[in-house]
């Protein structure tokens, strides 16, 4: 087993290794004491691993009740939070309890934002059940849901008591849902750590794969140690995502999250080269990484759209956003321009 430890306002640990499951609950009780462990999740890791979830955290002395959704980015939404903080309140919860998100990016953000809304804060743990899930939301704070205008504009930065990252759960991942994260890892590896990205560009991604999560959360977790806020220095986790989070919205979600910045890093990459504002040629390995990895790399929307659907990200402040540029494998940097040159960047980005 490895462990990642995030030094932020209350620090943790990232557990990452093999049969960490079912071990939770002997895990979880020595960072809370053993009450009522409310299990958030959907129906489909439900099915999967509820069971053997509920089972370790009852041998270690929790009572446990179960929340479940729908699974996929439309249930986050306000009314699922609500339903959720409803649900805790009816079980009668307290601020020494604790939630328990069990499952993917959606689960992770709904119960982290119900956690740290109910009650003005309780604790929670995160137990991702995917590769993305597993390298970035779990990890750093960031609780939310989706608005009508746009992803992720309501939430709260509300750091977990722990993380558990069962290895197995991750490797048995199907070929759909593995990509969806390994684009994030191609991320992490391009922003800061070029023998993690040596290493994903040969294509062979399921090889080493606990070392990989590790480093994954070993850079975000040095990261957010000094930007837990999101004031400066933690924006560099957001390259490809942009252009990538506008792709979600126009496709109404049906694109999902690694892949959408997957063609994000390209058009960032593509734009860079285009108008001078990299150091090398940042788009030829770009491409080649998720190539190999058999990652979407062209993008099915306009400029325009994508402009429209990138102004009301919550990076924009005001009348500019910040970009995220490359300059050579393992360096980005914030590039801050205002928004009427947001569709000239994306135009190059496309390549028109």
């Amino acid at each position: 087993m490895k462990t990642v430890h995030v030094k932020t306002s209350k620090s943790y640990n990232v557990l990452i290794g093999h049969g960490l499951l079912n071990r939770c609950g002997e895990l979880i009780s020595q960072v809370c004491s053993p009450g009522t462990a409310a299990i958030i999740t959907d129906d489909i890791v439900y099915a999967l691993y509820a069971g053997i979830t509920e089972m370790s955290l009852t041998d270690a002395g929790f009572r446990v009740v179960k929340f479940v959704f729908s699974s996929g980015e439309k249930s986050k939404n306000m009314a699922v939070l609500n339903e959720i903080l409803e649900f805790l309140a009816g079980e009668e919860l307290t601020k020494s309890d604790l939630v328990v998100a069990l499952g993917g990016g959606v689960v992770g953000d709904l119960a982290g934002f119900a956690a740290a809304c109910f009650k003005r804060g309780i604790p929670f743990v995160q137990i991702p059940t995917t590769f993305l899930a597993a390298i970035d939301s779990s990890v750093g704070g960031k609780t939310a849901v989706n608005l009508a205008a746009g992803k992720n504009l309501a939430g709260a930065f509300y750091q977990p008591k722990l993380v558990i990252c069962d290895t197995d759960i991750i490797s048995a991942l199907p070929p759909g849902l593995f990509s969806n994260g390994l684009a994030e890892a191609i991320k992490y590896g391009f922003i800061s750590d070029p023998i993690l990205f040596e290493r994903l560009s040969a294509g062979s991604p399921r090889q080493e794969l606990e070392d990989s999560i590790y480093r994954c959360v070993l850079s975000k977790a040095e990261i957010v140690g000094k930007d837990e806020f999101d004031g400066g220095l933690r924006q560099l986790l957001n390259f490809g995502h942009t252009a990538g989070h506008a792709i979600e919205k126009c496709s109404n979600f049906t694109v999902s999250h690694g892949h959408a910045v997957s063609m994000g890093m390209v058009i960032a990459a593509r734009a860079a080269l285009s108008l001078g504002l990299s150091n090398e040629d940042c788009l030829s390995p770009i491409l080649k990484a998720l190539n190999n990895n058999g990652l979407p790399v062209s993008c099915p929307y306009s400029a325009e759209e994508l402009t429209g659907a990138a102004l009301s990200d919550k990076k924009r402040s005001g009348g500019r956003i910040n970009l995220i540029i490359p300059r050579k494998i393992g360096q980005c940097h914030i590039h801050k321009i205002d928004v009427s040159q947001l569709p000239g960047f994306i135009a190059a980005g496309l390549g028109d």
